[in-house]
């Protein structure tokens, strides 16, 4: 048993017991070993019915899909969305779902945008073409394949043109039995003193059962104990077409070789607890196949584990897992060589021993445990993977449409109070109330969509609660803001965060250099005076940057400020000096490790009015955004799981809304002062992050709600729409369409 700290959440698409079929018995085993071996994973399986009414499943079938309903895949897509699994296993025979081929099961996977970890159960050497156009949109839409065989491995590469490291070669699961002398079951059907030979599985004519019938007469002639039991019911599909007809056929067959006595039916389905008793009762497997194609075998692969002697037609599974003397191989459809093989096991113990020791052992690696351990790294493996992305191109990509004003979820976030800190998907999440840092830059959106649109009584009357929220954080005894608030309105911390004091600056000076409410600017200057001395004692690079942006506000409306002014020199050679003793040609940076916000360093240095330090801004912006700029020409900005540490490896993910509105704001900034359009393309470029064109392709803005999904994960995006992730869009949206017409690319 195993804790594991990577994929938590993992969904499973396949037939399920109680279905009767190999791969609803796989899919459950699959899926209860992983949850068994790593209790901390939550597993969910849906259910591919071929009948209306389904069957009973157990607790662990969440949903279930109908295989001949199109909508109902994309239902089952959606649920796996909302219930935030982060991997898929599909397990894959074309036969289990809807469509030419099972050409249903791809409208599922191109609505699922998540990691898929696909289970081939079959691969042909020789598809149709319909075959083939599924395999290949399987390759296209799963993230890592998974097969039981070495020549399933080979066929992917071969004929499908499947990468080999994109194939998990795992081997079917067996039960983990002891080795054990046969005639410890056989009591328990009545075969004490007898040689047993069994076959299990569901019957169906592909199964060649009847072969091992006809050798029955010449095994008996030489070892007159032997019973053969034949152990499962016919198949579904085949009683549906036409009953019993094939193990009617069987008996009759049985009956006319004189054999009748030593063949014996157990025609059911028969429970796992049972089935390990009759392997663990049998002396000798017969698999007699006739489909050589067969990939894979689980009633060959648990007869193996429980090392059994074996006697199998040479399908690719049985020819692979019984090599180097594990079991013998026999010509297909060919009943004389089955019953001389059995007669030479029988007749040399010490070698039908030795066979069994060596499956016995070589079974050891394929007990559930030990293939859930490989499943679960085949999972990790499809998460770490880099998404499909289109193909480097050299091409400026061209800017995505504004999505239309939509304030809805701003509105929902906000309360007489303040803006709430964060959302339970679209919901305000009460347990981590208030911040001054969103009531920030809530309030600074608020002036901006005041200054374009002209009075809204709405916004107005959100501006004022997140200017009221502001006053209320600021204390005048330490001239700080505080920070947390808790749904109580009480305040978690005396002292709030540097950052959180100098985004206030920030928004206070917004309003004193853009509003034209009296009231707003009268409280703003009360807050700017009182809180903007203690700056000079900080030490964070970004509180000084938020402070710079905050005076560059205020000096629009009150230029001739020289104690403002003051502050403005001491912050940038602060940031210049930080420059200088940091930066080299290759690492042109304010500090050894680039982490979160970073561009509202250079933006801070490019409002600075002083012609060095403008240069400086402009220069280490322009080495963030080639940084941060993808093969295919998006944006891709830093990762806040490890960040950026000088002379390592830039972490890709978790990506976080923030760091593209810092980037837009301060390529405007660049816009603004040098007036070269160039700076505005790279805004926009920027700006598509929000709408899908970043590492996953997926948009983060939700145009139904108003609100920006927190953050673009490895293989999925955090479906919350937090108030710093949904102010960054609409912050960058308004930044953006105030200045359209800077831009040669403006659709």
């Amino acid at each position: 048993m195993h804790s594991h700290k990577t994929t938590r959440h993992i969904g499973f698409i396949g037939n399920y017991m109680p279905r009767r079929c190999g791969i609803a018995t796989f899919t459950t085993d699959i899926c209860e070993a992983i949850a068994t071996e790593f209790p901390g994973t939550s597993c969910i399986a849906g259910a591919i019915n071929d009948r209306p009414e389904g069957y009973a499943y157990p607790r662990r079938v969440r949903f279930e899909i109908d295989q001949d309903d199109q909508d109902s895949y994309a239902r089952a897509a959606d649920f796996l969305h909302i219930n935030n699994v982060e991997v898929v296993s599909v397990q894959h025979e074309f036969g289990i779902y809807g469509g030419a081929a099972g050409s249903h099961l791809l409208g599922f996977l191109e609505r699922l945008k998540k990691p898929v970890v696909t289970t081939l159960h079959t691969v042909l050497q020789s598809p149709d073409e319909a075959q083939m156009h599924v395999m290949r949109e399987l390759d296209r839409l799963s993230s890592r394949f998974v097969v039981m065989a070495d020549r399933g491995r080979q066929l992917l590469m071969e004929v499908y043109g499947v990468a080999e490291e994109k194939i998990d070669l795992i081997p079917h699961g067996v039960i983990d039995m002891p080795f054990v002398d046969s005639n410890f079951y056989k009591d328990l059907f009545d075969a004490e003193g007898k040689t047993v030979l069994l076959t299990f599985g569901l019957l169906s004519p592909n199964k060649g059962i009847e072969r091992a019938i006809r050798a029955l007469p010449e095994i008996l002639a030489e070892n007159p104990d032997v019973m053969y039991l034949i152990v499962g019911a016919t198949h579904p599909h085949l009683v549906a077409r036409e009953g019993e007809v094939y193990r009617e056929g069987l008996m009759e067959l049985a009956e006319s070789l004189g054999v009748k006595a030593n063949v014996a039916f157990h025609n059911r389905f028969v429970p796992l607890e049972e089935l390990k008793e009759f392997i663990g009762g049998s002396d000798i497997y017969i698999t007699p196949y006739l489909n050589e194609e067969q990939i894979t075998s689980g009633t060959l692969a648990y007869a193996f584990g429980a090392g059994k002697a074996i006697i199998s037609t040479p399908y690719w599974h049985a020819r692979e897992l019984l090599a180097d003397e594990k079991g013998i191989l026999v010509p297909f459809s060919d009943s004389a060589a089955i019953a001389r093989a059995v007669n030479e096991l029988l007749a040399h113990p010490t070698r039908m021993t030795a066979m069994r020791k060596r499956a016995w052992k070589e079974g050891r690696r394929m007990i559930w445990p030990e293939v859930a351990r490989r499943y679960m790294r085949s999972f990790d493996l499809a998460r770490e993977s880099p998404p499909s992305v289109p193909e480097a191109t050299t091409e400026p990509l061209p800017p995505l449409p504004i999505p239309a004003l939509n304030l809805d979820h701003l509105y929902r976030m906000t309360d007489h109070t303040g803006i709430f800190q964060h959302a339970i998907y679209n919901v305000p999440n009460y347990h981590e109330a208030y911040c001054t840092d969103d009531n920030a830059r809530a309030f600074i959106y608020t002036i901006l969509h005041h200054e374009k649109h002209g009075p809204d009584a709405r916004v107005d009357r959100l501006a004022s609660s997140y200017l009221a929220f502001l006053w209320y954080a600021f204390d005048a005894n330490t001239r700080r803001f505080r920070n947390f608030m808790s749904h109580e309105r009480k305040w978690l911390e005396n002292i709030g965060s540097e950052d959180s004091h100098a985004r206030a600056l920030w928004a206070v000076g917004t309003a004193l250099g853009r509003s034209d409410n009296d009231g707003f600017r009268s409280l703003s200057a009360l807050l700017f005076q009182r809180g903007l001395g203690i700056v000079k004692h900080f030490s964070s690079p970004r509180a000084w940057a938020f402070t710079l942006v905050a005076i560059h506000e205020y000096l629009h409306a009150f230029s001739g400020d020289r104690a403002v002014a003051e502050m403005r020199d001491l912050l940038v050679s602060r940031l210049m000096g930080l420059f200088k003793a940091n930066s080299s040609p290759e690492w042109p940076w304010f500090e050894r490790i680039a982490t979160y916000d970073n561009a509202k360093l250079p933006h801070a240095l490019i409002l600075s009015g002083h012609p060095e330090a403008i240069g400086t801004g402009l220069r280490s912006l322009s080495w963030l955004l080639e940084m941060q700029t993808s093969p295919e020409g998006h944006f891709s900005p830093i990762g806040c799981h490890g960040f950026w540490p000088q002379g390592r490896e830039k972490a890709q993910f978790d990506q976080q809304p923030v760091e593209a509105h810092a980037t837009i704001s301060a390529c405007m900034a660049a816009a603004e002062v040098t007036g070269d359009a160039v700076w505005t393309d790279h805004a926009l470029r920027c700006f598509g992050w929000f709408l899908g064109r970043n590492d996953l392709g997926l948009p983060l803005y939700d145009e139904t709600t108003g609100g920006c999904r927190d953050a673009l994960l490895h293989d999925h995006i955090n479906e919350n729409q937090g108030a710093e992730s949904t102010l960054a869009f609409h912050l960058s949206r308004s930044e953006i369409t105030g200045r359209r017409t800077l831009s040669s690319k403006t659709p």
